[in-house]
């Protein structure tokens, strides 16, 4: 999350890797690295990002939510959850017609 939130942060302000580590006092190699995942930068450096950035650093480990995926999760979880009650009383509903009395 924070790699795919450091590029993106950085694309949305047209900074060139190069200009981010620049803003920084870091290599280009350093931020191209952070942001494929190769290395972690320290709390200190997440904060010279941040800043460079123009967000707070909380921003940069917040997932990107797009609001209709979220809307799509929630509706098939919904409807997974209504389908399995609908089913619970079918098949309780069956059980109390048992000729034998499992019950």
């Amino acid at each position: 999350m924070l790699a795919s939130n450091i590029r993106k942060y950085r694309l949305a302000m047209g900074l060139s890797q190069a200009k981010l580590a620049e803003r920084v006092d870091t290599s280009a190699h350093y931020v191209s690295m952070l942001e494929t995942k190769s290395k972690f930068p320290s709390p200190e450096m997440v904060e010279r990002i941040a800043e460079a950035l123009g967000i707070d650093s909380p921003d940069l480990f917040r997932p990107d939510v797009d609001p209709d995926d979220a809307i799509k999760r929630l509706r098939k979880a919904v409807l997974k959850d209504v389908g399995d009650a609908v089913g619970r009383f079918i098949e309780g509903q069956v059980r109390g017609l048992d000729p034998a009395g499992d019950d």
